[in-house]
């Protein structure tokens, strides 16, 4: 997804509002996206248990605005680095897409969206290189409800 984003703001020599808000919003999916998988392989598994009726359900179960509020938890939690840089950028970026999507007077240039999908890109892989029972710990936190 980041790759499509990319090519979003390649478009044209001048891309449009269009194609630079479909960028932005597309960069957050592929947050969305990464975190979802991430999920579904810590607590499920991967290889063959992808196939598995039980990562699908862990998944589909993420949900935008409660991982949203459990990400700006956890700079307060103890998470590594790798995590908290994530949960802020996934916050950032999923207000970006509420702006690229929802405000017509918003508007964007080439370089700030660039920035915003290097910064998406960055976080994946910063969170990718935290320990793995701090990423299972997280997983547990934004797709669990408190009660």
């Amino acid at each position: 997804m980041l790759t499509t984003a990319r090519k979003l703001t390649r478009s044209a020599d001048k891309p449009r509002q269009s194609d630079l808000k479909r960028a932005v919003s597309t960069a957050y999916y592929a947050m969305f996206n990464f975190l979802a998988r991430e999920c579904a392989d810590l607590l499920i598994g991967t290889g063959k248990s992808r196939g598995q009726p039980a990562w699908g359900h862990v998944h589909r179960a993420l949900e935008h605005g409660h991982a949203k509020n459990a990400c700006a938890q956890t700079a307060n939690l103890g998470f590594p680095n790798g995590i908290i840089e994530f949960a802020n950028m996934f916050v950032a970026l999923q207000e970006q897409r509420h702006n690229a999507d929802y405000d017509p007077s918003i508007r964007y240039s080439r370089a700030e969206t660039i920035q915003l999908i290097d910064a998406a890109e960055l976080a994946i892989n910063e969170f990718k290189s935290a320990p793995r029972p701090d990423r299972r710990a997280f997983a547990v936190l934004v797709l669990l409800k408190k009660r």
